[in-house]
């Protein structure tokens, strides 16, 4: 399940790759400091192993000069402890004494210092057994690196998933502006829906009542064609509301449907609406194409289709409708689109054009109808030229 949908909220396109740049900032940055942190603490723990080891490496080889001033030529017996590698010189750097693995023979140096876990020391005043130098070794088993990586795994998950935490919640409150938007727009659609469904189906059955043929007026028959135009725009405007409020759970009556016919029936719905702009409709359709499919959402993807190709086309413009086998395309010569918008079309409430109209719900519906039949849907355009909008099946 994804971020925002465990956070329940259904947002546009737009918006989801805003939030998606700000968890990535957040976790880049996140995952910054944990190593800046990280570093900083190994460091740390490096020189302090390394403080220790010199405190270890200063007391043992003070201890074995002592203990070498009362020894005889055994020179073994202060050789035992495993955990240091001893090494003694003579006056010419020659290696005397060894418990070394792999001991220096000659040394090219003296020195004082402490490197890592080396310490060069020269013997003080008194020369026993001809030893001059003395070089110490701890014999170290890495048990600091080991606990410190440890450590920072441990220390590292623990507040990676603090900042998650605190990261959602940060986004939960980040989100509730939208989320209290987008519940107030749902509200007034319901609203205005519910109230709409009365006044929209009188007037439609008051309208097909009206013999139109027999009125002589040409004058009301352009007032009653406007009416009818208003009507139907209204009455897709409430179908397409009333489908995004029961968020497309309407139980399919699946049949196999001529799409033919029906996009005939469609386009004479839409006569009177494309008449209007003087805008031509010209079909090719295959006559044997079915789909199995429920009626009322292919007719709800049609009109939406055409109710746009109508709605963005220009006066006098052409509408071109094909059909073939596993594919319909609809052509428009309207306003067209520009290519980095055409990936948000399908993106609830987007509107790229203020001019005209709308609520910017139509293609949303019509993604949703594709994706619960598995429907492909595309769309390529050229502004101020062409759009066409194909259904592949």
């Amino acid at each position: 399940m994804s971020v925002l949908k465990s956070l329940d909220i259904d947002l546009p396109q737009s918006e989801k790759k805003t939030l998606f740049r700000f968890l990535f900032l957040y976790i880049f940055f996140t995952l910054v400091i944990l190593l800046l942190t990280a570093s900083i603490y190994y460091k740390l723990q490096k020189e302090l192993a390394a403080s220790q080891r010199s405190v270890l490496l200063s007391d043992y080889t003070n201890h074995f000069i002592s203990d070498l001033k009362g020894t005889d030529a055994n020179i073994s017996k202060l050789l035992k402890d495993k955990n240091y590698e001893v090494s003694l010189y003579a006056d010419n750097y020659k290696l005397l004494y060894s418990n070394a693995q792999k001991p220096i023979k000659s040394l090219t140096k003296i020195t004082d210092t402490i490197n890592k876990t080396i310490r060069y020391m020269t013997n003080p005043k008194e020369y026993y057994l001809n030893t001059h130098y003395v070089l110490v070794e701890i014999i170290d088993d890495k048990k600091w690196l080991k606990i410190t990586i440890k450590n920072i795994i441990i220390y590292s998950l623990v507040f990676f998933t603090a900042m998650i935490v605190i990261g959602y919640f940060l986004l939960k409150l980040f989100l509730k502006p939208m989320r209290d938007a987008l519940h107030l727009l749902d509200t007034f659609i319901k609203d205005t829906t519910h109230e709409l469904n009365t006044p929209v189906s009188t007037i439609m059955t008051n309208i097909e009542l009206i013999d139109k043929e027999n009125i002589e007026d040409k004058y009301l028959v352009k007032i009653l064609n406007r009416i009818e135009i208003g009507t139907k725009t209204i009455s897709n405007i409430y179908d397409d509301l009333s489908f995004l409020i029961l968020n497309n759970k309407v139980i399919s009556n699946n049949q196999d449907i001529n799409l033919k016919n029906l996009i005939e029936q469609r386009v004479e719905y839409f006569y009177i609406l494309a008449n209007i702009k003087k805008i031509k409709v010209t079909t090719k359709l295959n006559p044997n194409i079915f789909l199995n499919i429920d009626e009322k959402k292919i007719s709800k993807l049609i009109d939406n289709i055409l109710s746009n190709a109508i709605k963005y086309n220009k006066i006098g413009g052409s509408i071109y409708i094909k059909l073939d086998e596993g594919k319909l395309s609809i052509i428009d010569s309207g306003k067209g689109i520009k290519q980095e918008n055409i990936n948000l079309m399908f993106d609830r409430y987007a509107r790229f054009d203020k001019i005209v109209g709308g609520f910017g719900i139509g293609l949303n519906i019509v993604k949703m109808i594709c994706d619960e039949y598995d429907l492909s849907i595309k769309i390529d355009s050229e502004p101020d030229k062409y759009t066409q909008v194909t259904i592949s099946w």
